[in-house]
């Protein structure tokens, strides 16, 4: 089932909300998304053992117990290498993602939507409505219920664009939740948990902000997942496809730049550099498969653009294979795209080599040919000439043509031999068929081609090609998000208008007043709105003498809601009860609340190479510690000073937390951090 509204009941006045794909459907995507679910679960049941075994070691000093503890250390290692290597594999899988059409193109690498648990925000939710808004909270348990199908809904999003809008409201839809619900000054006790796309490792926090980072990478990775499923046999399809990976690059980037303290490998600044770097090269590489669509005509000024524009996607490529072999990224990123990145490098060089080549041997210059247009398009190919040679004796020169014409076809052969050695290390990629075709074509191609002018003497050439200058005239950009397309209707309205009644306010219980109106009228006057402020009071009122305050908010008028009035609303509705008693419910602003770091609701513990347990800490019993420890480090600091203090292995950064200046060093990788501050 494709994204839909469904009714929630019968008579039901706002009771619509969105459903996602069927989980249960037996799609290729749905299987790798379950196997990817199903292997997280045992990463989490393998790290628990790990963390068991370290424990275990530090806390025994009985060498035939450290003994089982180091072997079962062993085994577990052992199986989290595997679960690992398993992951990877989804990681890969990229034909389940293309177009289901015949095509001859090279894969695209598309991202896994990161899996979360169930969550229930009923109980939360409603207890903060009836302590902070002082309202039946009975009254709002359809409005949690919306929230909860929506967010249901976004865990198997369809793979189109109403999947993307549908992530997109219920992160909008969180910034209202965010603003109500969710004060500076406590947690909410609500627990979400969201699995590393790359490593499956579990990150359990009770803060808001690690469910928007979330949902964002989910947006983008649905962009890419859209962007590799496009016909690139059709010029709309490429389109398409480029728009799309444009998108999943700016999507990445503002979460990069808006949520910088990420405590997840695959949210990590450094990590989604690389991403968007991937999709800026992906989306380059859709531009130059749009241009040669029509097909590539043998002629002299076409086969120079086509040499710049291919030379261009083997730059982008090179920059980011580059990017993934740097640490801290080069552990978390799965073996094979930073073989995908090198191998379609190295291809689209040998494609550039191929058409410079092409065009030295098959064009000669004739008189009737523009000489300085050809030489500056030459001039642009290079940025140096062979020894002894200009850009326009090698155009005049038949033999020197011909000689530097076999000397990129040589370099176009060496860099195909690397493309396919590279890809036949690899296991993963040796297995896509496609691939593999792809590359021995135009292996081949270039082969047949150097075939065609080789000669005896051949030997004595010592001429050395040199690499071909990338130039694009279609550069591809960053699509920065634009959230405020979506029209999103906030759940929760009828509690008021946001920039009153949010959490970070604090108001008195609701007072009933009752009043009448006096000859000289009110007794009062009223401004702001909505909801409207009791403005120049007369203390000797009627309304100020049942215990009306200037500078209350009128919220209900016998007994109808009135948050949402106007000014002149309110005074129409005075007016017809001018006659009658007058029966109003008002609350005062108290002071705003402070805001203050939240203490973090997670902890790390350290595991071999990229796997790290993060889960919810409750360490209520070492608060005494806490008060006598040094001032801790930021969780998420990236430093290089935390890291060489650290005893783990791991690359995340943490804090570590000591009693004293002098700290113990320990037997095992595994340190349990305590935290205490603002994860984002």
């Amino acid at each position: 089932m494709t994204d839909t509204l469904v009714p929630r009941g019968c008579g039901a006045a706002r009771g619509y909300f969105r459903k996602g794909c069927n989980p249960l459907a037996e799609t290729g995507r749905s299987k790798l998304q379950n196997q990817r679910a199903a292997l997280n679960q045992q990463i989490l049941k393998a790290v628990r053992l790990r963390t068991g075994a370290e424990n275990l070691l530090r806390a025994t000093t009985n060498n035939k117990v450290r003994e089982q503890a180091l072997l079962e250390l062993s085994f577990v290692n052992s199986d989290l290498q595997i679960l690992k290597e398993e992951l990877e594999g989804l990681n890969i899988s990229v034909e389940v993602y293309q177009n289901t059409e015949e095509t001859f193109s090279i894969p695209l690498i598309p991202l896994g939507l990161k899996e979360t648990k169930e969550g229930d925000f009923t109980i939360p939710l409603k207890d903060f409505i009836l302590e902070h808004y002082s309202e039946d909270s009975s009254d709002y348990e359809d409005e949690i219920a919306d929230l909860m199908d929506l967010r249901q809904a976004c865990r198997t999003p369809s793979r189109d664009e109403s999947g993307i809008e549908m992530l997109m409201s219920y992160f909008i839809q969180l910034g209202f939740v965010e603003n109500r619900f969710f004060p500076p000054t406590r947690q909410m006790g609500i627990l979400f948990t969201w699995y590393d796309s790359f490593t499956g490792v579990p990150v359990c926090q009770q803060n808001l902000l690690l469910e928007k980072a979330s949902i964002l990478f989910n947006i983008g990775a649905l962009y890419t997942q859209i962007g590799t499923r496009c016909n690139r046999q059709t010029k709309a399809g490429l389109e398409n496809a480029v728009d799309a990976f444009q998108r999943a690059a700016g999507i990445l980037n503002y979460l990069k730049e808006t949520f910088t303290h990420t405590p997840s490998y695959d949210m990590s600044p450094a990590m989604l550099s690389v991403l968007v770097k991937m999709m800026l090269a992906q989306a380059q590489e859709c531009v130059f498969e749009q241009i040669s669509l029509p097909g590539i005509r043998n002629e002299f000024f076409t086969l120079v653009k086509m040499a710049q524009e291919v030379a261009k996607v083997g730059e982008v490529y090179t920059l980011v294979n580059t990017a993934m072999n740097q640490a801290p990224v080069k552990a978390n990123v799965p073996y094979s795209w930073s073989n995908m990145a090198k191998i379609k490098s190295d291809h689209y060089k040998a494609l550039a080599h191929y058409f410079v080549a092409t065009l030295l041997s098959d064009h000669q210059l004739h008189p009737s040919d523009d000489e300085d247009k050809q030489e500056k398009a030459w001039f642009q190919l290079h940025d140096c000439m062979p020894e002894g040679l200009t850009s326009l004796t090698i155009l005049r020169d038949k033999v020197q043509r011909k000689r530097l014409g076999k000397a990129h076809l040589r370099k176009a052969i060496v860099y195909h031999e690397e493309a396919l050695r590279v890809c036949g290390l690899c296991k993963k990629l040796r297995n896509i068929d496609i691939l593999q075709e792809i590359l021995t074509v135009a292996h081949k191609r270039s082969l047949i081609k150097y075939a065609q002018h080789e000669q005896e003497d051949d030997f004595l050439s010592l001429m050395e090609a040199s690499s071909v200058l990338p130039k694009t005239e279609h550069k591809v950009e960053m699509i920065v998000p634009q959230f405020s397309k979506v029209k999103v209707k906030d759940f929760f309205e009828r509690l008021g208008p946001l920039p009153v009644f949010s959490a970070k306010q604090r108001w008195t219980v609701p007072r009933t007043i009752n009043f009448h109106c006096q000859e000289r009228g009110l007794g009062f006057t009223l401004k702001g709105g909505p909801p409207v402020q009791v403005h120049c009071l007369d203390p000797e009122c009627s309304a100020a003498l049942k215990g009306l305050k200037e500078g209350d908010y009128i919220v209900s008028i016998n007994g109808l809601d009135s948050k949402w009035l106007e000014v002149n609303d309110v005074l129409e509705k005075f007016k017809s009860m001018r006659e009658n008693d007058i029966e109003i419910k008002v609350i005062s602003c108290q002071d705003t609340m402070a805001s203050v770091h939240n203490k973090s609701a997670t902890y790390s513990v350290g595991m071999q190479k990229t796997y790290s347990l993060i889960c919810l800490a409750m360490e209520e019993d070492k608060i005494h510690e806490t008060k006598k420890a040094t001032p801790k480090l930021s969780f998420l600091s990236w430093g290089t000073k935390n890291r060489q203090k650290a005893a783990s292995t791991l690359c995340l950064p943490y804090a570590v937390a000591g009693s004293s200046q002098t700290k113990k060093k320990l037997d095992s990788h595994l340190t349990v951090l305590d935290t205490e501050s603002s994860l984002y």
